[in-house]
């Protein structure tokens, strides 16, 4: 073997020194030494544990990009345990001696990088793995993850006050993470600029229904109940991530733009309150025709019992909802797949983006269903609000980390939008918001690029528009009423 070795070895371009090493127990190893490095190539260091968030430094990690997740849990309501096994597949974009991953709380028994055992330390929330050979600047490599424990939701005053994460329900769990939860049950660089693709393995006991993002490819009944779902060609931020389980009516079909519906909805809620199946088809359609084509392959809801979260998340393709809320929420939900899901934040600052969008989608569907225009829903929301109201001094392009869920991001943000729209006229607008969503589908962004495209679009200066209405301090001055828009309520264009 030794000669063999020493064969492959001479038959490199550069080649490795063979060096002896001599054992504690006095026997003589051999061991691969790297040759001297060319001057000017990178030295293999360790990967930023953060990728420098200015809200969360810490979270996500640097020196590689994930392309894939290939998550497979089992989980036990019983003991509230959970195991796991996740292989990420990830390109190195600097050669790496050692890089890191999210993981809170859960205990980690093995790893392996590229199907070698690859030694691991552990400092909070912070896994450190160390391949047993350094990954190459610019090469794709594997590593996979066996971990186990009982999850905890974090909480804090960051969504309202109210826990998430991974939460433990009467009969199952209800799994919704924005902001820095996904690494309450996977391991992850969670953070939305690192966006990846999706398998999803959910194995639960018998009677319980688990649901994840993308389409149900198989289900499986081996003592227990094992579900696939699949997101493989639409790449997802770890947050929207969701293996949500517990008991649940499932219908499922076709909006009649011919979209897939599934809608899980937990029997012990009160029925005929809310039509979660005929809202998500309906307004699944109708934001098509505003924002662009529906940018995943279904769509659906998750309505579970869980009133201890005060609050529904955008779950990519099945928003998860914790209670029966109200059809303002239901559209809110589904215009994040377009605003936040399909095109993600690049840095939590820019958290606007995803809420006041959403918020302003809430405006256009009064619009569209003939009960108050959008320019009617700005009325109210400024005027509810007094010129000493904090509202107004919070900087929504720049929120700050606990204060990024605020009321301000957002309402204000819907203002700004409304105020936009005024500006630039209706053609200019509803042209403006297809084009944003085209144009960076699936990616990330920035505040300065929707002002740029928005400029680009309407051939207008805009930075006053938008200073005005996301930083300025103090409530802003109405425009003249000759500015206001000419439309009606329901005469909202499509696509312009």
């Amino acid at each position: 073997m030794v000669r063999r070795l020493i064969r492959a070895i001479r038959g490199r371009r550069r080649p490795a020194r063979l060096v002896a090493l001599v054992t504690a127990a006095g026997a003589v190893g051999w061991v691969i030494s790297a040759a001297p490095a060319t001057p000017g190539r990178e030295l293999p260091g360790v990967g930023t544990p953060g990728v420098g968030d200015p809200y969360f430094p810490a979270l996500g990690n640097g020196g590689f990009d994930v392309s894939h997740y290939d998550l497979d849990v089992r989980y036990t309501p019983d003991n509230g345990r959970l195991d796991g096994r996740t292989t990420l597949t990830a390109r190195a974009t600097r050669s790496l001696s050692a890089f890191h991953l999210d993981l809170r709380r859960l205990d980690v028994t093995h790893v392996e990088v590229n199907g070698l055992a690859a030694a691991f330390t552990r400092t909070g929330d912070k896994i450190k793995i160390r391949p047993a050979l350094p990954l190459v600047k610019g090469r794709s490599f594997t590593a996979t993850i066996t971990y186990g424990g009982i999850p905890r939701p974090l909480d804090g005053p960051i969504v309202f006050g109210s826990k998430y994460g991974w939460m433990k329900t009467a009969d199952g769990v209800f799994v919704a993470c924005e902001p820095n939860a996904a690494s309450t049950w996977f391991p992850s660089s969670d953070h939305p600029s690192d966006k990846a693709t999706f398998d999803i393995r959910i194995r639960a006991p018998k009677g319980l229904t688990a649901i994840s993002n993308g389409r149900l490819l198989a289900t499986h009944d081996q003592g227990t109940t094992c579900l696939l779902y699949t997101d493989r060609t639409k790449p997802m931020a770890p947050y929207a991530a969701t293996a949500t389980i517990g008991k649940f009516d499932v219908r499922r079909g076709t909006t009649r733009g011919g979209i897939p519906v599934y809608v899980a909805t937990d029997p012990a809620l009160p029925t005929g309150k809310l039509d979660f199946y005929g809202i998500t088809a309906e307004a699944t359609d109708y934001w098509s025709t505003l924002f662009g084509p529906y940018p995943f392959e279904e769509t659906g809801a998750i309505v579970d019992d869980m009133p201890q979260a005060e609050f529904s998340l955008e779950t990519q393709t099945k928003p998860v909802y914790s209670a029966v809320r109200d059809e303002s929420t239901v559209v809110h939900e589904l215009a994040h797949q377009w605003f936040g899901d399909s095109v993600s934040v690049a840095t939590w600052k820019d958290i606007w983006l995803n809420e006041g969008f959403a918020t302003y989608a809430e405006w256009l569907w009064a619009e569209h269903k003939g009960r108050k225009t959008a320019h009617q829903s700005f009325l109210e929301a400024y005027n509810q609000r007094p010129a000493e109201d904090p509202f107004w001094k919070i900087d929504i392009a720049d929120p700050q980390r606990d204060t990024m869920f605020s009321r301000a991001v957002y309402f204000r943000g819907a203002m700004a939008l409304q105020m936009l729209r005024e500006r630039i006229g209706d053609r200019a607008f509803f042209k403006l918001l297809p084009l944003w969503t085209k144009l960076h589908r699936g990616g990330n962004v920035r505040t300065a690029q929707f002002v740029g495209l928005a400029e680009a679009v309407a051939h207008q200066d805009l930075d006053e528009v938008f200073h005005t209405w996301l930083s300025a301090p103090g409530k802003p001055k109405l425009p003249t009423p000759t500015a206001t828009p000419r439309t009606t309520a329901g005469s909202t264009p499509r696509n312009g």
